[in-house]
């Protein structure tokens, strides 16, 4: 265990000391953020460790801008907006660097008697491990966030509606030593603070877009990753403003090349073991084909939960580095699909999602893509070779409508998440797409003020 982790009894002997006064509480909202609440730390070991805490149920039933929306089954005001119970998992207590003596602990949400909320994010992952572990399977994640950093300050950036901020790069970084150093510090500060909060960090690197960075960590178990990585987005908006600059995560900021968030999944033994490697052609297993194929068979339909938002599929463009071919290759970036590594390190790589996925929802696409195409027993077409953005390959989904239709639709996903899963996240598109649909943009003012 990392010594940014904290056991129960290190905390304890923190408090104690003084040294930790308070720990956050935080469960993953549907939109994949940190809700919570802030506690006194003696509080959190005398009451919440042994009894648990309580939230608003509106937290799994509100837009992006946390208005209350009708439609929900999991909370409403129909049932009076009840609590949830937020149950620490005490795996997850790590030291918060950027906040002065604070731990954090993140929970999962449970009803009154103690069954778990199905929609909770959490537990829809936790649901598609169960399925791997059946086979005798642990899934490994690794997710690779992009962002672009603004010298403004968020407030700044609201005050100017988000129009004309200026970028820390003037110009294409990617891979480039001077661009990263022109914000060092910045990415310093990013790469230390998380290993202080138990992440493992391999990387720093620019990027295409202007002002555009990703740092990378390593791989690890599904859940820890998906873990680390709402800490690490929570936490790398909070350092930037705490240094009065501004970053985004959001999947197309501009024209200009997107902010994606690529998935690397790779199974293993209870022994270890790899469970793709094999002796078949390019060093596949019987499961890595089947598995594969099942990606290739459900990623459409499964589009919604790697792609959540109208902006998501804005990214999809040709040439951009974002995929618009339903395909796969071997070290190919013009496929949604993109197989990496050989032996142990063999995986795959998704890379549709961009940098405002949920990674709990992604993550659990992903499984049951995978265990579809192992329990039908399905076929892997050749891979793809050349550029697949030219190809006759299946399209992904250009619009959240299409994506909410298909899921909606898809007899995989009911089969795999359940009915009320599917309802809940189904109905949060069409949240996100009445919002849209109101909505009057600065391009249609443009287009039309003094023109029509």
């Amino acid at each position: 265990m990392s010594g940014s982790r904290l056991t129960l009894d290190q905390l304890r002997a923190q408090v104690a000391e003084g040294t930790i006064d308070t720990v956050v509480l935080a469960v993953t909202d549907m939109q994949g953020r940190l809700q919570g609440k802030r506690l006194a730390a003696d509080y959190f070991l005398t009451d919440v460790v042994e009894n648990a805490a309580e939230g608003c149920g509106y937290l799994l039933a509100v837009d992006v801008e946390m208005n209350t929306v009708e439609g929900y089954q999991v909370s409403s005001w129909e049932s009076g907006y009840g609590d949830l119970v937020m149950v620490p998992d005490l795996a997850t207590l790590r030291r918060v660097p950027w906040h002065p003596a604070t731990a954090m602990v993140q929970c999962d949400l449970a009803r009154h008697d103690g069954a778990p909320v199905a929609v909770s994010p959490r537990q829809v992952l936790r649901r598609q491990l169960d399925r791997l572990a059946e086979h005798g399977w642990q899934a490994y994640v690794g997710t690779e966030l992009e962002f672009i950093v603004f010298k403004d300050s968020y407030e700044q950036a609201w005050d100017k509606d988000y129009r004309g901020l200026t970028p820390v790069n003037q110009y294409n970084v990617d891979y480039s030593i001077l661009g990263t150093g022109r914000i060092e510090p910045l990415l310093r500060r990013l790469r230390n603070e998380m290993a202080g909060a138990g992440l493992t960090v391999e990387s720093a690197k620019g990027e295409c877009n202007l002002g555009q960075h990703e740092i990378a960590f390593k791989y690890a178990e599904a859940l820890v990753s998906c873990d680390d990585h709402v800490v690490y987005k929570t936490g790398a908006k909070e350092i930037a403003a705490q240094d009065g600059v501004s970053l985004t995560f959001m999947a197309k900021y501009n024209e200009r090349e997107g902010n994606s968030c690529h998935i690397h999944l790779s199974l293993r033994a209870a022994d270890g073991a790899p469970v793709f490697a094999g002796d078949l052609q390019h060093g596949f297993s019987r499961t890595m084909e089947h598995f594969l194929a099942g990606q290739l068979a459900c990623l459409r339909e499964f589009s919604l939960l790697l792609a959540p938002t109208v902006n998501s599929y804005k990214r999809y463009v040709a040439g951009s580095f974002a995929p618009t071919a339903v395909a796969w290759g071997r070290d190919n970036r013009t496929c949604a699909l993109r197989v990496v590594g050989h032996g142990s390190s063999l995986r795959f790589e998704n890379r549709v999602p961009g940098g405002d996925v949920n990674p709990y929802l992604a993550v659990a696409a992903l499984i049951a893509a995978g265990l579809h195409g192992i329990e039908q027993g399905l076929e892997l077409e050749p891979e793809f070779t050349g550029n697949a953005y030219t190809s006759d390959a299946p399209r992904v989904p250009s619009t959240l409508r299409d994506a909410v239709a298909l899921f909606e639709a898809s007899e995989v996903a009911a089969a795999a998440f359940g009915k009320e899963v599917v309802h809940h996240y189904t109905h949060a598109g069409r949240v996100e797409l009445a919002a849209f649909d109101a909505a009057v943009t600065d391009w249609e003012r443009r287009r039309g003020f003094e023109r029509l």
